[in-house]
């Protein structure tokens, strides 16, 4: 099967961009929770604060040749750097491939892109300081409105009564067991988030974001019955729950009519 030298470029340039996104990800996760500028001052060794030299950041490239230590120090260099610079890579190639794909919508690629960094930047900060900041969060609303104004305007389709209920449902779940729970089940952040996942997950579709928010779920239930399970976690332990809300929505996205007509299929058989 020949393969299409046009998309294998469109692809090898996505992928080389999505690596250097990704390195910029590890400035974010690294400063955001600190209050930190992520522009000033330039990157350096966590160890003996050396200025990085551009030659020494090329994404996983550089980490590799370096073998994960500073050149200068020779202080170790977390293999958390050149995963998140392959995680983005490998989630924007995807994204892309779901886009142009039969149940895709090429014009809301860029939206995708944006929010699919912002989650992995949150995914990470998340899980290590159980928070996901304003800073990141907050600005993903002005970004999204753009996002599927400008896909609505290309398209001429504007699915808003799914947009809605997309939202309404993620917005009622995580806003109500926070609300009932006095914090204790959610944090406001997870709140803060829905309606950015609800809103667009709910454009693609209603199945989109019901599969999602019922993933996220579930994803949650099992991984905190394998802690406990494995001693490593109690009935009391505080788990972060934004990673799970991040998996879930790409669940929704790429497989949600898949899993709610495999449902309907059961039970149209039972």
């Amino acid at each position: 099967m020949s393969v299409d030298p046009v998309l294998l470029l469109g692809a090898a340039l996505l992928g080389g961009l999505g690596l250097a996104v990704g390195s910029f990800l590890n400035v974010v996760i690294y400063r955001v929770p600190q209050g930190m500028s992520v522009v000033r001052p330039p990157s350096a060794c966590p160890g003996c604060r050396t200025p990085i030299a551009p030659r020494d950041n090329i994404p996983v490239l550089s980490w590799l040749l370096l073998r994960g230590r500073c050149r200068t120090c020779g202080s170790a260099i977390s293999a958390r750097y050149p995963a998140v610079e392959v995680l983005n890579a490998a989630l924007w190639l995807a994204l892309a491939a779901w886009a142009v794909g039969p149940a895709g919508i090429p014009a809301l690629l860029p939206l995708l892109l944006v929010l699919g960094s912002a989650g992995v930047a949150l995914f990470f900060i998340d899980l290590e300081h159980h928070r996901l900041p304003d800073a990141i969060v907050l600005p993903l609303y002005p970004v999204t409105l753009v996002g599927l104004v400008a896909a609505g305007l290309i398209t001429g389709e504007w699915p808003l009564v799914p947009a809605l209920i997309g939202v309404s449902a993620w917005v009622t779940v995580i806003g109500g067991l926070w609300f009932v729970s006095g914090g204790r089940g959610m944090g406001f952040g997870d709140v803060k988030l829905a309606p950015v996942l609800g809103a667009t997950l709910g454009w693609v579709g209603v199945s989109a974001a019901v599969v999602a928010l019922f993933a996220a779920f579930a994803l949650g239930a099992i991984v905190g019955l394998a802690l406990m399970a494995a001693r490593r976690a109690n009935r009391r332990s505080a788990l972060p729950f934004g990673p799970f809300l991040l998996v879930g929505a790409l669940i929704g996205l790429f497989a949600g009519d898949v899993i709610v007509d495999a449902y309907l299929g059961l039970m149209g058989a039972a």
